[in-house]
């Protein structure tokens, strides 16, 4: 029996480590602002795993942070400050909208190494937010993987469609795979691990739809591979898995 039970414990211990999703966050502190009232926004940026509520990975600086507004681009990269979740560097912005319109903000962080998985990770992740009910929020920002929404990604019930297209160097990408966690707040525990991470694929044609079944902020994560060559920090042959991600609200009706 003591064999038998050590031999069970040695399995057990050689199976490798549940990888979740992780996420890239860029949640603003609204994602609808009336053109009477307060025009100031902040941006939290954390890469972690929302469903989870963590844990909260170490992010570096980014190398782009941006928004899209009025058919120009602005950086503003120097806004970001960083800060600390735990023992782990987080980042957050204050910004001031300037004109109505749709507000696509944006970042690109720096590679990330996940040595559990073996790869880098690069999440370029956007979140639209309007001011004024302006247009602008369909256009895309021009990363190198993209989530060309379909349904205008805010002004949404809990229970609507989102729907949107994978897009690579602006191609639509066939069969895409995208992950979708819900951003808990602590009122939620998963019964088992499938539940944690939704996993959805695009049809030929690259589009996607999912019904947000609760209040709150979903994450989408495309994900596709990086045909470039990249090495591990020990020097060793290694993959990049790149994603192409969106933030998008859904609000309860009362």
């Amino acid at each position: 029996m003591r064999l038998a039970a050590g031999m069970i414990a040695c399995a057990v211990g050689m199976l490798p480590a549940l990888a979740y999703a992780h996420f890239q966050e860029l949640i603003p502190s609204a994602d609808i602002v009336a053109e009477q009232g307060p025009r100031d926004l902040r941006l939290d940026l954390a890469f972690t795993h929302p469903m989870e509520r963590g844990p909260v990975m170490e992010m570096a600086p980014p190398a782009r942070f941006g928004v899209v507004s009025g058919g120009r681009t602005r950086d503003l990269k120097s806004s970001l400050k960083p800060g600390k979740r735990g023992d782990r560097t987080v980042f957050s912005a204050e910004v001031r909208l300037d004109q109505p319109g749709d507000h696509v903000f944006f970042v690109e962080p720096a590679p990330y190494w996940e040595k559990a998985e073996g790869k880098w990770i690069v999440h370029y992740t956007k979140v639209v937010v309007d001011f004024a009910s302006g247009g602008g929020w369909d256009k895309p920002v021009g990363l190198p993987v993209e989530i060309e929404p379909l349904v205008r990604p805010y002004g949404l019930w809990t229970g609507n469609l989102f729907r949107g297209i994978v897009r690579r160097n602006g191609k639509p990408v066939p069969f895409a795979e995208i992950e979708v966690e819900w951003r808990n707040d602590g009122s939620v525990k998963p019964p088992s691990d499938p539940f944690v991470t939704q996993v959805i694929k695009a049809d030929a044609s690259g589009q996607f739809a999912y019904a947000m079944p609760r209040a709150g902020w979903w994450g989408f994560a495309a994900l596709v591979e990086s045909d470039k060559p990249a090495r591990s920090p020990e020097g060793k042959p290694a993959k990049t898995e790149l994603g192409g991600l969106i933030w998008v609200r859904a609000q309860d009706m009362k």
